[in-house]
Formats: structure tokens, C-alpha cells, sequence
């Protein structure tokens, strides 16, 4: 007897309906799921996320190395395709005004992670993104690699080491980024701790603001909730 499928569950943002034919392809992030209580297909989301709430990644600019929530080492290197992005000025986490860079990614489990930069590591950023404008691609459309770079500077006499972030980058596999694209059109992406209603915004990229599109947070943080 055939297995029998569900209708794909509508996803934590309800898309706005279009004249698109019925027969169109569901998001590329999504994957079929059995239940393994009734033997029927769903289809569910390959990525793990709940809105405002993203992995926090961590750059320890004293050590060169990254880690999740200041516990889990990740090493000195971050490879990831990001999904969404800001680059903003802002008084965020105690740290007076600055500017930073926001990055927002799928880690090899499927967890939305977010990640933070800021003073030199940002300058760096933009260095990537002015080859990849001239290219006519953006930070979504590639592999992105974080390493962190030994530095040295000298104060009362005194040498001092520490760390910024250089950034590089490769192709990406493209039905990553679709899925990586469309998971970012029908999610909020945004994090809870760094935002204040204001920030200067100098780039982003697939970000919501979550001042502006209260129903629509709402909406999808129901609906993670009840995954």
C-alpha cells in the first residue's frame, strides 16, 4: 500500500497569494519528513529557527577563535553561505556605538546562527563585498570563509596581540543558495539582543525589522513554536 503524503504545512510566514500556477515547486528548503507514528510525509523546513532567536556565534578577538554562546569552541574559522546581513551603526550589548556586521547563516546541523563583527573585521567585509558587487553577486551567492588573523600592536612599551576577521570567499553550490534565499523570504531573520529601533543601517541584506512587521513576527513565532 502506498504511503500516503501529507499537503506540505503552511509555512511560519504566510506568502502573499499570487497568480502563480498551483503546480509551482515548494521552497527548496524544504525536505520530506516521515512520522513515524502514522507512516504519512510531511514536508517540514531543513533549517531549524526560531525567529529573533538565532545561535549566537561568538568572535573572541583576544584568543582567534569562535565559539557558540562563549562555551563551545568552533576553532579559528567560520565557513558558511549567509542568508541575511546588516551592516549598521548602533549601541549594542553594552559596548557603546559602533559599527557591525551582522551575518546570518545555516550551520551543518541546519541552525540559523548569527555572528557578530565590528571595528577592523567590518572594514574587511566590505572588501569582499566590493569583488563580489563588480561581479554582480552578493554575500548569498557564495561560500564565505572567516578566519581569524593575528595581529600586534604596541602600547606603553608594551606588545599586545589580538585578532581580527579576514574574509574570503568561493562558489556556491546554487541550489544552496536557493534554499538559503527562499528560507530568508519566508522566515524574519533578525536577533532579539541587537536590536534597538536605532540602528544606522549602511547595508542589509534579507533582514527584518522587527519594528516594522510586528504581525509578521508574530505570525512566525507561533508557528516555530508549534513545530
Amino acid at each position: 500500500m502506498a504511503t500516503a503524503t501529507k499537503t506540505p504545512k503552511t509555512p511560519a510566514v504566510q506568502l502573499p497569494a499570487t497568480s502563480t500556477p498551483a503546480a509551482e515547486a515548494a521552497p527548496a528548503y524544504l525536505i520530506d519528513k516521515v512520522d513515524e507514528a502514522t507512516g504519512e510525509v510531511q514536508q517540514v523546513p531543513r533549517f531549524r529557527y526560531l525567529p529573533g532567536h538565532p545561535r549566537q556565534i561568538r568572535f573572541d578577538a583576544k584568543a582567534g577563535q569562535f565559539n557558540i554562546n562563549g562555551t563551545t569552541p568552533l576553532g579559528p574559522a567560520l565557513i558558511f553561505i549567509p542568508l541575511a546581513w546588516r551592516v549598521f551603526q548602533d549601541d549594542i550589548l553594552n559596548m557603546g556605538r559602533k559599527l557591525w556586521a551582522e551575518l546570518f547563516y545555516a550551520d551543518d546541523k541546519g541552525a540559523i546562527c548569527a555572528v557578530l563583527f565590528h571595528g577592523y573585521s567590518v572594514e574587511n567585509l566590505y572588501r569582499l563585498i566590493e569583488p563580489l558587487f563588480y561581479d554582480d553577486l552578493t554575500l548569498a551567492d557564495v561560500v564565505v570563509k572567516v578566519q581569524a588573523s593575528k595581529k600586534e600592536t604596541t602600547k606603553d612599551g608594551k606588545k599586545a596581540t589580538y585578532y581580527i576577521a579576514e574574509f574570503s570567499y568561493e562558489p556556491a553550490d546554487p541550489q544552496e543558495v536557493q534554499a538559503r534565499r527562499e528560507f530568508a523570504r519566508d522566515f524574519p531573520i533578525w536577533r532579539e539582543e541587537t536590536t534597538t529601533g536605532t540602528a544606522d543601517v549602511r547595508t542589509s541584506h534579507g533582514y527584518t525589522n522587527p519594528k516594522s512587521e510586528p504581525a509578521q513576527l508574530e505570525a512566525a513565532l507561533t508557528a516555530a513554536l508549534a513545530q
